[in-house]
């Protein structure tokens, strides 16, 4: 009797435990959805408080922009009437560095900001040199003739005149470089003295001349901090509601975001609206397909096919310009009135007569197509490819003896890819707005100390501290790593060592600050990373000296920390880009005297910039008065 009276017991336990694990089923699966949105919400918005702040400001994962240029093959029988002959050179890749600056928030729920951009080449992704001679029209001579069409017959004999005397002829002959970013040419002056505001050039000419170094505009957006429904949207775009290059008003609206996040939680019924300044309109991306990158599910946004429809076969975009075949747009209106024309590479989704006209053109989906991978819960870009081709209406004119007999044509100039994913572990940047890769909430971390840690490239360090699947405090590190008598590696005069040495009476690890350290104001004069990795003495960091070719496999300096418990512990590096993680103990730290002024230190509130007077220190606490490069700092534990 005892024995079945304990199984009755037992039974009965078990069945509500049962029914308790039931009822806690129910309500978790009414809950988690809830908190799932909740911690999105309170992250993707543009918000210092935010987890994602830090990759809105600066995009922690590396854009590449690969140019094709086409090659004219045979231009003196263009110049008597022939078709066209082009072959395809590149790609050029170039390395795509981002950043936003005067940022201001204002009361009614936005932000302002200017995102400057700057490149540099990559001889190692390339198929080719800057130094590679291309054949191209004379882009300058062309449009000024066709611009002139219209004019007078004595002032375009005067044109043909002055044309003859500068030597100027319908294709030139220039490097990769000189046509990518500027080449002097007399011509521009010329037109500047006796045609002003013809063109905007006031001294180089090149066709990415006006992009390096400079900023796409004053972006507004709303922040969705007060309005969510309204996250990314653009306000403004240069103070206004709406551009002035179009025939309609709808093909002058600004609409959509910035191009670079959206709105969360979207749906195969949503479609991704951004304005472009370079292409001087708003565009629309629609849902193709779900798929997976890397692990991380996403929504595929392509283009339409109507995105460069004329209004004949779509008549909303009647407003751009109805003339010229179907598949390309006319830019002139937002491009010094030059016959310049956007499109897909290779006139892909284009009439078939563009492409027939011009021998060497190849179209096709997989090349040629733009898409964006998007997660779909975040609205944040996992991979992307956008691909746009640049062209030039060219035909002869009469009275400018440089065009020859040339045939009515729109001839290619280059294509470009603008590429970038997350890479290594792009599960990093959902983690930084607070879901994990399949959009489950996280453990809330500790605001605002926190920031996004970019995936490695090109070696992946291991984690200082394995990823929790609950909420638990970060593990702490192990005790069995050994003083190091010296580096690693040797460093170098270029480069002098900085070591952390343990303070007395450091209280445990309690939480997490990400320190990121930029070297790249400009790229080619200061210091690179090259790599990092965990030695038996501790982290070691290797960096290039300022200057040196981003390709060289040497390294010519290091960094390195003898105790990993006491010193900030490198988390991920991704050249130019260094995240270090303070464990949350009093550190002394050396600044090295070598490291050039223009070294940034951004980790705000817990850590922030003292301008020394060489060079930057670390802010601690405490500091000596001294600013002088290579005083002691002391840095205090994170706040909470």
């Amino acid at each position: 009797m005892g024995s079945r009276s304990r199984a009755r017991q037992v039974a009965a336990a078990l069945g509500f435990v049962g029914l308790l694990l039931a009822a806690l089923g129910a309500v978790m699966i009414v809950m988690v959805p809830s908190i799932i949105k909740q911690q999105v919400l309170k992250n993707v918005r543009i918000d210092p408080s935010s987890l994602s702040f830090n990759m809105w400001k600066e995009i922690p994962v590396p854009f590449y922009l690969s140019v094709y240029f086409f090659d004219v093959i045979n231009p003196n029988e263009i110049l008597q009437g022939q078709k066209p002959q082009v072959r395809e050179r590149g790609p050029y890749v170039y390395r795509e560095f981002r950043h936003k600056s005067n940022i201001t928030f204002n009361d009614n729920d936005t932000v302002s900001f200017l995102e400057y951009r700057s490149y540099q080449f990559q001889p190692h992704k390339s198929r080719g040199l800057e130094s590679d001679y291309i054949v191209i029209p004379n882009i300058l001579v062309l449009s000024a003739s066709v611009m002139m069409e219209d004019r007078p017959m004595s002032l375009k004999l005067i044109m043909t005149f002055a044309f003859s005397a500068l030597g100027e002829r319908a294709f030139v002959n220039r490097t990769v470089g000189e046509i990518m970013w500027g080449y002097e040419d007399p011509l521009i002056h010329l037109i500047n003295k006796y045609f002003p505001n013809m063109f905007p050039f006031k001294g180089k000419f090149g066709l990415f001349a006006e992009l390096n170094n400079s900023d796409s505009g004053l972006f507004t957006v709303f922040t969705g901090v007060k309005d969510f429904s309204r996250i990314h949207l653009v306000d403004k775009w240069n103070g206004l509601s709406k551009v002035n290059f179009w025939h309609s008003d709808q093909c002058n609206m600004i609409n959509g975001t910035s191009g670079q996040m959206w709105a969360p939680f979207m749906t195969p019924e949503s479609s991704l609206e951004f304005y472009s300044p370079e292409a001087c309109r708003s565009m629309k991306l629609i849902y193709k397909e779900q798929g997976v990158f890397e692990g991380i599910p996403t929504f595929r946004f392509v283009a339409p096919n109507t995105l460069f429809a004329n209004g004949s076969v779509y008549p909303p975009n009647e407003g751009f310009c109805p003339c010229m075949e179907s598949g390309i747009q006319n830019v002139s209106t937002c491009r010094f009135n030059a016959p310049l024309f956007l499109s897909h590479p290779h006139f892909y989704n284009a009439d078939p007569v563009l492409a027939e006209a011009v021998s060497g053109l190849h179209p096709n989906t997989e090349e040629h197509s733009l898409f964006l991978d998007i997660h779909p819960v975040t609205g944040i870009p996992m991979n992307c490819s956008v691909k746009l081709q640049l062209s030039l209406y060219i035909k002869s004119v009469k009275g400018i003896g440089q065009t020859g007999k040339i045939e009515p044509v729109v001839l290619p100039l280059l294509w470009f890819a603008e590429r970038g994913n997350g890479g290594g572990d792009p599960s990093d940047i959902l983690h930084s707005a607070g879901v994990d890769a399949q959009g489950a909430a996280l453990c809330p971390v500790r605001a605002p100390c926190s920031g996004l840690r970019p995936a490695v490239h090109p070696h992946r360090l291991p984690d200082p501290e394995p990823r929790s699947q609950g909420c638990r405090e970060p593990a702490q590190p192990g005790p069995s790593v050994r003083p190091a008598s010296q580096p690693l590696h040797p460093t170098s005069s270029g480069l002098s060592q900085r070591t952390a040495h343990q303070s007395p009476n450091l209280s445990p690890p309690t939480s997490r600050c990400h320190m990121r350290v930029t070297h790249c104001t400009p790229p080619s004069t200061c210091s690179h990373v090259c790599t990092c990795m965990q030695t038996h003495s501790g982290m070691e960091l290797l960096l290039r000296g300022p200057g040196e070719s981003l390709d060289n496999k040497e390294c010519s300096g290091t960094f390195s920390w003898s105790d990993p418990h006491a010193c900030p512990q490198v988390l991920w590096a991704r050249d130019p880009l260094l995240w270090v993680s303070e464990p949350g103990r009093l550190t002394t730290l050396t600044a090295s005297p070598q490291l050039p002024p223009s070294v940034l230190n951004h980790c705000s509130p817990c850590l922030g910039v003292l301008p020394g007077r060489t060079g930057p220190l670390l802010q601690g606490a405490s500091h000596s008065p001294e600013t002088q490069p290579g005083s002691r700092l002391l840095m205090p534990q994170p706040a909470e």
